[in-house]
């Protein structure tokens, strides 16, 4: 199934583009059904086998109407004037669609807005959230001065992640599968136990495997949860990076396509030669990629990674796009540049809370591996914090929960099915014999048991 993904660049039929764009959903699971009983080619057919799946997945993430959008905004936002919607759906700062020819919002619209205009942060009628981000920003700011001082800090984690599936969502008495992410055992990673699961796995991946779970395979009983309890340790180094040390030999690992989304466009190609210029230390080339994104393309939320045909063309031509799209944006204008690079994700875990981020890795010798955060950047630039957005580049704060090396890898166990998250590992899987569930289907609860910085 994997290797399938590479026919996302097959394009579709016009037609199949123009009622796509329209949102002529249903109608379109029709046609395709009815195009893919004659004789077509190969990748075609691939390419619209691929396309009935996304099709049931896109409207999940729109549930708003033009009106029911105005009417969060008012309730919301301070002074609310009427044409801001139309000026924000304008200016590409709410994330849209059309569905049976009519405009829904993302389910997350107004979260963005908030989080990603300062301006519209001070009219938030409830700022609780603004406040949980500058406590955030306040332990940030503190680690890193920390790392700066000592060279390196380690944290330990103790984490309880748990699956549930929603009661419609329940076919009692049949086999289920179920994976849940844990830590791969590389890179900032050590001393990883596994405390607890439940109920009993069938498989815990190896240590260094690219995307680990630990994966269950039982009859479904009513109300069963799936859960895994683990303790690591991240130990993080920090180091002066130093343009005029790096060495003119560099590596070649880490520098090819992977179809879809580390694609090698002309557009990417031509971007890439606008950003770096005629400059030949690979240092200041990632420096220069790095600077780019996190001055130029805004951080949003976006609509499932598996109903976008090429991610990084999407941050590239949009100048938009979440952490995990603006992670794949850095890499492919590496590679193209000659810089391996490569994805890593999880969990961004501190003691006030626990969620899924992207972010990417860049290897410059003598250096090693190193780190780029273009979302955390991103957002201190745009937050006016330069000595935070400077640390992003090469370094990492320890509250990262690393379950995934590559990006778009296949379980050590497989489904056998189009995951929910085809790309990633951060929330987990579900899936019987007949298919996958997705997103909206099951919920995935981390908590963070003990958090504490050690020795």
């Amino acid at each position: 199934m994997y290797s399938d993904l590479q026919y996302l660049t097959v394009p579709l039929p016009e037609d199949i583009q123009k009622m796509k764009g329209h949102g002529d959903f249903e109608l379109l699971q029709k046609i395709i059904d009815r195009r893919l009983k004659t004789d077509l080619p190969l990748a075609l057919r691939k390419r619209l086998e691929l396309e009935k799946e996304i099709l049931l997945r896109i409207p999940e993430d729109y549930p708003y109407s033009w009106e029911e959008a105005e009417d969060m905004l008012r309730r919301n936002l301070k002074d609310f004037r009427n044409g801001e919607l139309e000026t924000f759906w304008e200016d590409n700062a709410a994330e849209w669609i059309y569905v049976n020819g009519k405009v829904r919002f993302h389910r997350l619209f107004l979260d963005n807005l908030f989080k990603t205009r300062p301006a519209l942060a001070g009219r938030n009628l409830f700022p609780e959230s603004q406040a949980g981000r500058t406590k955030n920003f306040q332990l940030l700011d503190s680690v890193i001065a920390k790392m700066k001082k000592n060279g390196r800090l380690n944290y330990s984690f103790h984490i309880r992640s748990t699956i549930r599936i929603a009661e419609e969502a329940q076919r009692i008495g049949e086999k289920i599968q179920v994976h849940l992410p844990i830590p791969v055992e590389y890179a900032q990673v050590e001393n990883f136990h596994l405390l607890s699961a439940s109920p009993g796995p069938v498989e815990i991946a190896p240590k260094e495997y690219p995307q680990r779970t630990v994966c269950f395979e039982t009859v479904l009983k009513k109300g069963m949860e799936f859960s895994v309890e683990y303790e690591f340790e991240n130990h993080m180094i920090y180091r002066e990076l130093d343009f005029g040390k790096v060495l003119d030999a560099q590596p070649a690992f880490y520098t090819e396509e992977l179809l879809p989304h580390i694609h090698f466009t002309p557009y990417l190609r031509s971007l890439a030669e606008e950003i770096v210029g005629e400059e030949k230390n690979p240092l200041l080339k990632a420096r220069k990629i790095y600077n780019f994104i996190t001055s130029r393309v805004m951080y949003s939320f976006v609509r499932s990674y598996s109903t976008i045909d090429d991610l990084t063309s999407y941050a590239a031509s949009g100048l938009k796009g979440d952490c995990g799209i603006q992670a794949l944006l850095f890499i492919t204008l590496c590679r193209i540049s000659g810089i391996p690079a490569r994805w890593q994700s999880g969990l961004y875990a501190t003691p006030y809370d626990v969620g899924n981020h992207d972010w990417a890795q860049f290897y410059i010798a003598p250096y090693g591996w190193l780190f780029a955060d273009c979302s955390f950047g991103g957002t201190a630039f745009r937050n006016g914090a330069p000595e935070r957005r400077e640390f992003y580049f090469g370094h990492l704060d320890p509250f990262r929960i690393p379950a995934a090396s590559e990006f778009q890898h296949e379980f050590s166990m497989p489904t056998g099915h189009f995951r929910s998250d085809p790309y990633d590992n951060q929330d987990g899987e579900v899936a019987y014999a007949g298919g996958h569930l997705r997103s909206g289907q099951f919920t995935t609860v981390h908590e963070a048991l003990e958090i504490r910085e050690i020795l």
